[in-house]
């Protein structure tokens, strides 16, 4: 499905990241990944990669240094292509962690400037530096964004107040960015729900439940749902699809 391909993924140490980059090498694809801290993680990763049968490459990227992350995105893009020949599927994972660790004892004004920084203006920067490298190649290429599926109804909430207002954005800016850079730039947005992350693994087993309850699929989404999704956005089989969101959440937010 994406043989042949080069993708790059940023923020591709753990979770959805990790099973987007394993689940591009599956389809066939050779894959760079970014990581801000956990580097031992980003090159598990990236073995995960190679015994898929597919060449890797791990970069550093931190998008929570504000002043350098459009010189430290241009280096990245510099990076991948002298690595891999070209890049032809740009995916911005990367997001801030506000919900376990050190992001979760942060005040709200910090938990705020972090989400706006790394998800919002990540983003942004990075969909920029994405487009402007894309348009310098003979097929173009794919650039995919990541939301959340509840900025289309809202949540009741001071975190999913601010997770609205940095992903809500993301969705925004997607549709003007894919308007701008077509027909030779593809731009989609996946907004996944409740999925089986480091987040979930530390939720009150009951709330856990609950949630699987009240979802119409009758379960927790995974890493790997959202990785499908991914492969397809990248694969000449959604070649006709731009500007658009898909929801990967069991249908509790239908669109």
């Amino acid at each position: 499905m994406l043989r042949g391909l080069h993708v790059l993924v940023t923020g591709g140490s753990s979770g959805i990241g990790r099973a987007i980059a394993i689940g591009a090498a599956r389809a066939g694809a050779d894959v760079a990944l970014t990581y801000a801290r956990h580097e031992r993680d980003a090159r598990e990763t990236a073995q995960a990669v190679v015994d898929a049968g597919r060449r890797a490459a791990v970069f550093p990227l931190d998008l929570g240094d504000a002043g350098d992350a459009e010189h430290a995105l241009a280096t990245l893009a510099e990076q991948a292509r002298a690595t891999l020949g070209t890049v032809d599927v740009w995916i911005n994972n990367a997001g801030a962690d506000i919900l376990t660790g050190e992001g979760a004892r942060l005040p709200p004004v910090g938990r705020l400037d972090r989400l706006l920084t790394v998800d919002l203006r990540g983003t942004v920067l990075a969909s920029w530096q994405a487009a402007a490298l894309l348009d310098t190649q003979t097929a173009g290429g794919v650039i995919i964004n990541m939301s959340w599926d509840h900025v289309h109804t809202g949540m009741a909430g001071r975190n999913p107040q601010m997770f609205a207002a940095a992903k809500g954005g993301i969705v925004a800016f997607s549709k003007a960015l894919a308007r701008s850079v077509a027909p030779r730039i593809r731009v989609n947005v996946l907004a996944p729900g409740w999925i089986e992350t480091a987040f979930a693994a530390g939720m009150d087993p009951a709330r856990h439940r609950a949630v699987a309850d009240s979802t119409p699929l009758g379960r927790w989404g995974t890493p790997e749902d959202v990785a499908d999704a991914a492969v397809y956005l990248a694969s000449p089989a959604a070649a006709f699809l731009t500007g658009q969101t898909i929801f990967v959440n069991g249908g509790v937010v239908m669109g």
